[in-house]
């Protein structure tokens, strides 16, 4: 009913008519005759066209949206949006109509300018009309919410003879708002905006002329919060702006995996590895959510209607949603029908699942209105025309493909009723999917080796697709289509799942490094963050064969994991002797095959994406038989699993006579396989880390030396810490954590021991933190640290075999100053309590800052501190410190100012709901600090590590202090992925022992840790080459 829009204006065909036959090659216009179309026939008639229902004589026939089948007529050349290239199963009926008529298709979605953007499309016009007609729906909406707007006089797009009308028109609202304001009742309101593109960019141009300020989305809760407060005070005064914010896919998701950021390359490759947390972290503060974001269902949805549901329980200010996308059952699930212009909003209901057509009652109202741009015909028609029109005259006079310029020879789909190169994929694609059964799983194609392959990019916009799918024939592979989602826009990317086949594994291995080197020419490595250099991504790959998985010549280890630590130590054996110099001798091993084992494959084969001698499998450990078959085929076994995974893994290697390497502490399940070990003739080398690890043989290196020159150790001092790089050591507590900070946080109630000029130190866990003393280090000044006990220093006198000799035995963990006097305050103010607390059973919620002040005993706080005007300066903090200092959490004001600001900085005090599965003060306080403490993106981390050995000497010669230092930063690569210090010093040691293993060079069997010359000299020498430096110093 509403569609008016034309793909050229009489003015754009005057000028093809009037520019001359010769020069422009357009003699002769028909057009059909329509009353509808926001340009009348007569004013074509008279820019010199024939009105005609008759296109026979027509070479060329233009159009914006795709024909009925039995108007297509033969031997002609077509220009619509056809929505054919991706095969799309719904369209094939047009395309072989198409063919069938011998017809060339020209597609406007296909016309790409040097820029790689389309240059045909009405997106942004979808959005301005839909946001006016959002507003339009707003002012009544909170009319009948007992609110009078000045969104109320606003009429919808259509009703404006202009577009630059109906901007004057929000203009005119928008000068009303400055100027009277509006009710503190409804606001914040607070508009989000998601996505980036040309239809975010028209809604965002019509909320810009309304008096605006945009603010990142971490800004939210403060804005929230600061409301919150002056609505306490019963303010009536009026509020003279709006608020908007931009979001992308990095505020919608975040990663499974604790220990992993988002990367939008990794995001769109594999979106199972991503959890939604839009309903959590942006949807509670939006007043108005305006979708502007291509959703595939691959994806997490933006809101679900249990998502709503409980925002809707918890008082969330949601007003509407402004679906410009119009993704029916899509993105936003309660948006389940398409509305129309002239009723372009529904009611939605989330307490009893229920819609409606009217504004009145409760629920979010829902624009879903799916031809936006027509509502601006004449301005649609214009902006599309004066592009096309460049074309127009090209494509009329066309004989053959080769006379027309390269940009519009792309953009044929299909010429003399045949497919074009470039399309030649579509049939490929076609006959897969059509063959595709509905069971479960697809079945392989019909070759003896198979791997899956994921394609994630532009695919077909660029044709990669094309090229992906001849090089797989071409080398003699066969492929099945498993999966295909297919981007609706230029700027959104694709995704094809593909089983490859093929007979031997020779030319599986050629078919995927060819597919590599595609995706490297066109810049489609997963790590880069370049939108250029997301083109095309090779996802997961799963070798079948009926063969043994592991078929490869040479030495073989097994590493078990897919945490951060096993890529370093893959990259390490993968690569030697490549990456390190010792041991490349006449008896250094071959070239080391790695298999990354995983529960989930997908996991393991993103470590080992890029390492060439490297393979992914999925393993359960617990299935001994499954876990032995494997250990049977490698040489070592490298367990970079929690310590309780060990000692099954380890009887495993005993029983197949498989040496086995492990960074965790021996405990006493591993200590009682010792003697099984040295019977089998198998060696466990454990503690082979960092801490334990690297600090092992730096000590014991320092101690063998210090007793060959007859010396005797006074004094052994160790500091080892993972900490952030001080760039990134941006917050209070100047910590972040790379992985769940509830174990960071249980270790500062570990009870600790050590020896002190002879005095043995007991230091209870619950007062760890006030024993926290600072620290400078010589050569490192610049460094403001401080260092805490770290549990039992004594063993390690035992151990290193001084003991006797040593007057201090002192170990500590190492973190920056003031940190340990503000997690003491925490601490005690109870924050770090695991057991139930009775606030957090209730179905009803308390807030974060009802629960501090629940913590702080806030009823016996002046009633003023609930009261508090945004706009004093300090009055609510004033109020927390004074309250931390009479309860005697700390002493000092300065502690408690600073306890203060970390508080603030975790959002402990937002009168934000605390989420459901927070049942302690302890959970709480982690799920803030895996929030708003982790790395950002190219943040580094640092791991430090220093040794000190006070040797005296019998015979006169004056005391001397060695000491060691390791500095290590997290390594950020080109592609803008890091790799942090910590795995990087843990999995390498672990690999180093492992390639130890395999020369040969560990003689000692059963379980052992790095103390003897035999693994710390070669280990040592090895962490130097491959580029981990260790700094020496002697002070006497």
């Amino acid at each position: 009913m509403w569609e008016r829009r034309a793909p050229l204006t009489p003015s754009h065909c005057a000028r093809l008519l009037l520019g001359g036959g010769n020069r422009t090659r357009v003699n002769r216009i028909i057009v059909q005759p329509s009353t509808k179309r926001i340009h009348h026939d007569a004013q074509y008639e008279d820019s010199g066209c024939k009105i005609s229902e008759d296109l026979s004589e027509c070479g060329l026939i233009i159009g914006i949206k795709q024909p009925k089948l039995e108007m297509i007529l033969p031997d002609r050349a077509y220009t619509f949006f056809s929505h054919t290239h991706k095969a799309q199963k719904e369209n094939m009926p047009l395309l072989d109509k198409i063919l069938e008529e011998r017809v060339s298709l020209f597609d406007y979605e296909l016309i790409v300018g040097d820029d790689g953007k389309r240059s045909l499309a009405f997106g942004k016009f979808a959005g301005r009309a839909g946001l006016i007609d959002f507003l339009h729906g707003l002012g009544q909406r909170y009319l009948s919410l007992g609110y009078s707007t000045p969104f109320l006089s606003l009429g919808q797009s259509h009703m404006y003879p202009s577009l630059a009308a109906a901007k004057a028109a929000v203009i005119a609202v928008g000068e009303e708002i400055a100027t009277f304001g509006l009710p503190s009742g409804i606001c914040p309101i607070v508009f989000v905006f998601t996505g980036v593109g040309n239809v975010s960019q028209g809604a965002q141009e019509i909320f810009k002329l309304l008096p605006h300020t945009f603010v990142d989305a971490e800004k939210l809760p403060e804005i929230s919060a600061a409301w919150n407060l002056s609505k306490q005070s019963q303010s009536t005064k009026r509020v003279f702006q709006l608020y908007g914010c931009v979001v992308t896919s990095r505020d919608m998701v975040s990663h499974k995996d604790p220990t992993r950021h988002f990367d939008k390359a990794d995001y769109y490759a594999h979106p199972e590895h991503y959890a939604p947390v839009f309903h959590e972290r942006i949807a509670p503060y939006a007043s108005v959510i305006v979708n502007c974001m291509y959703w595939e269902r691959r994806f997490p949805r933006l809101l679900s209607i249990s998502q709503l549901q409980q925002l809707m329980k918890s008082g969330c200010l949601l007003v509407g949603i402004c679906d410009i996308t119009c993704d029916i059952g899509g993105s936003i699930e309660f948006v389940d029908k398409s509305t129309s212009i002239e009723k372009p909003f529904f009611r939605y209901d989330p307490s009893n699942n229920s819609y409606h057509d009217d504004m009145e009652g409760n629920g979010v109202i829902c624009l879903a209105v799916d031809i936006l741009p027509t509502e601006f015909s004449k301005e649609a028609s214009q902006h599309f025309g004066n592009i096309l029109s460049k074309f127009v005259a090209s494509l009329a006079s066309m004989k053959q493909l080769v006379e027309l310029p390269s940009y519009l020879r792309r953009a044929c789909i299909a010429h003399d009723g045949r497919l074009t190169s470039l399309y030649e994929y579509i049939p490929r694609m076609r006959k897969t999917m059509i063959d595709l059964a509905p069971a479960k799983a697809n079945p392989s194609p019909d070759k003896k080796y198979s791997t899956l392959v994921s394609l994630s990019g532009h695919l077909f916009d660029k044709f990669l697709i094309n090229e992906a799918l001849d090089i797989i024939e071409a080398a003699g592979g066969s492929f099945q289509l498993v999966r295909c989602e297919v981007g609706q826009s230029i700027d959104d990317t694709s995704y094809s799942e593909l089983e490859v086949g093929a007979d031997d594994t020779a030319t599986l291995d050629k078919i995927i490094d060819s597919l590599t080197s595609l995706a490297n020419a066109h810049g489609g490595n997963h790590n880069a963050r370049k939108e250029t250099e997301l083109s095309l991504k090779i996802g997961k790959v799963n070798e079948c064969g009926t063969g043994d998985i592991v078929d490869k010549e040479g030495p073989k280890v097994l590493i078990l994991g897919a945490g951060r630590v096993c890529r370093p130590a893959a990259q390490f054996l993968a690569s030697y002797p490549n990456i390190c110099s010792y041991g490349a001798d006449d008896n250094s091993t071959d070239q080391i095959h790695v298999i990354v084992a995983s529960l989930y494959q997908k996991d393991a084969e993103e470590i080992v994406e890029g390492i060439k001698n490297a393979t992914a499998t999925q393993l359960d450990v617990a299935d001994i038989g499954s876990l032995s078959d494997l250990v049977s085929q490698v040489e070592v076994v490298v367990s970079l699993l929690p310590a309780s995974f060990h000692a099954a893994i380890a009887r495993v290697c005993i029983e197949l006579k498989k040496h086995m390497v492990t960074a965790s502490y021996v405990d006493e399940s591993m200590s009682n396989l010792s003697q099984a070990a040295k019977g089998a003739g198998v060696t466990i080398l454990s503690e082979m880390g960092l801490d334990p690890g690297i600090d092992h043989m730096m000590s014991v290196k320092m101690i063998d030396e210090a007793h060959a020159r007859n010396g005797k150790v006074k004094a052994f001092t160790s500091f080892c810490g993972g900490l952030p790089s001080p760039a990134a050591a941006n917050n209070p507590l100047a910590y972040k954590f790379s992985w769940n900070p509830a174990g960071a946080v249980h270790s500062g109630k570990n009870p600790a021991v050590y020896k002190f000029l002879g005095e043995t130190i007991h230091v209870d866990g619950s007062s760890l933190y006030e024993s926290a003393k600072r620290l400078r280090l010589p050569g490192l000044p610049a460094f403001a640290l401080e260092h805490l006990p770290n549990r039992n220093s004594l063993i390690y006198g035992d151990l290193y075999g001084i003991s006797e000799e040593a007057s201090t035995i002192y170990r500590a963990t190492l973190r920056y100053e003031g940190f340990s006097e503000i997690m003491a305050t925490l601490s005690k103010i109870g924050f770090f309590d695991a057991a139930n607390h009775p606030l957090l059973q209730d179905t009803n919620r308390p807030t974060y800052k009802g629960f501090l002040d629940e913590l702080l005993n806030a009823n016996n706080i002046s009633t003023t501190t609930t009261n508090i005007n945004i706009e004093a300066s300090g009055g609510y903090d004033d109020e927390l410190i004074a309250r931390i200092l009479s309860l005697g959490h700390c002493k000092e004001k300065d502690i408690a100012v600073k306890t203060v600001k970390t508080i603030k900085f975790l959002g402990l005090h937002e009168e934000i709901q605390i989420p459901k599965d927070c049942s302690s003060a302890f959970n709480v306080i982690c799920q803030r600090m895996e929030q708003r403490m982790a790395y950002g993106h190219n943040e580094q981390d640092m791991v430090l590590l220093h040794h000190e050995v006070e040797v005296e000497y019998p015979d006169g010669r004056p005391t001397e202090k060695h000491q060691a230092t390791l500095l290590e930063f997290g390594k950020v690569e080109n592609g803008g992925s890091t790799t942090t210090a910590m795995a990087l010093t843990v999995g390498v040691p672990a690999a180093i022992g492992a390639l130890l293993l395999l020369e040969n060079k560990v003689q000692t069997k059963g379980v052992i840790r790095p103390l003897e010359p035999e693994i710390y000299i070669p280990a040592l020498e090895m962490l130097e080459s491959s580029g981990i430096k260790l700094a020496e110093r002697v002070e006497i």
